[in-house]
């Protein structure tokens, strides 16, 4: 997928770097596997706001993806590709040859008119989902399970993708999109390829109504704020704002918040990289 910037006709379009959506070979979804989707505008059940930040934007059909797979050993015809307005990534519309559809997260590389399938018999080709067990070593990978039969939680978003290093026992060792490497059960399903859209991490909106179109309200600063509104508001001029802070007054930025405790700190072999 390519990306578009456009003429600097107006100040919002001078610095607009979007999407060339030309992959995208349908513009309604499939009425069968889309749901309505309720904006709360970040209040709770008495309206109280409790999320700063959200609220207004267009309204969005929520598409159901189908992150576990397990229709094992029949193939699928990839019949569209489309935008999915929940997530960065393109989804495809899978039409099953028992008469189902499905969609699924598209990878890079997969087309309209290619065939997909899953199972332990499944060759490690795009777009197809099969145990880590039987995928070879060093290949791309995304849409990983973390507990078997759970469905992908992992490498989900445009452009990411995990890496198979190596199997030990009945784990697989995988390096993460973040760098860091650890276990997951080989009798975990992953999908094979990246996924697409990595273009997507090269957008820039141009203008801050595009935000609102989103959803996203305006975030306010804590240093321009006063000190009985945020623990780094307040000083003469332009003050610092020393240590940063949450609203709370809690650490941020450089404090570690993983607990020593977490069950799932045995898994990791290696930690993520610092930046």
């Amino acid at each position: 997928m390519a990306i578009r910037k456009l003429k600097p006709t107006t100040p919002g379009q001078r610095h607009k770097i979007i999407g060339s959506f030309d992959n995208i070979t349908a513009n309604v979804p499939e009425k069968s596997l889309v749901v309505g989707k309720k904006r709360t505008g970040g209040r709770n059940h008495r309206g109280k706001m409790t999320m700063r930040h959200i609220g207004g934007g267009h309204k969005k059909k929520y598409r159901l993806i189908d992150f576990k797979r397990t229709k094992d050993d029949i193939p699928a015809t990839v019949k569209t590709i489309e935008y999915d307005p929940n997530r960065s990534a393109r989804i495809a519309l899978l039409f099953y040859a028992d008469g189902a559809k499905a969609y699924i997260l598209a990878p890079d590389g997969l087309e309209v008119g290619q065939t997909v399938i899953s199972g332990t018999k499944a060759a490690p080709e795009i777009g197809n989902c099969l145990p880590l067990s039987q995928i070879p070593l060093g290949t791309v990978i995304h849409n990983i399970e973390l507990r078997p039969g759970q469905g992908a939680k992992m490498a989900r978003s445009a452009g990411t993708f995990a890496q198979l290093v190596s199997r030990e026992d009945k784990y697989a060792v995988i390096k993460m999109p973040s760098g860091e490497v650890r276990k997951i059960l080989a009798s975990c399903k992953a999908t094979i390829g990246s996924v697409g859209n990595s273009d997507h991490a090269l957008e820039k909106s141009g203008k801050a109504g595009r935000s609102r179109w989103l959803g996203r309200r305006p975030r306010v600063r804590g240093v321009v704020m006063n000190p009985v509104d945020h623990p780094m508001g307040g000083g003469e001029g332009r003050a610092s704002g020393g240590h940063p802070r949450s609203r709370k007054g809690l650490y941020a930025k450089g404090l570690k918040t993983r607990s020593p405790k977490k069950h799932s700190s045995k898994y990791i072999v290696e930690r993520r990289k610092k930046k």
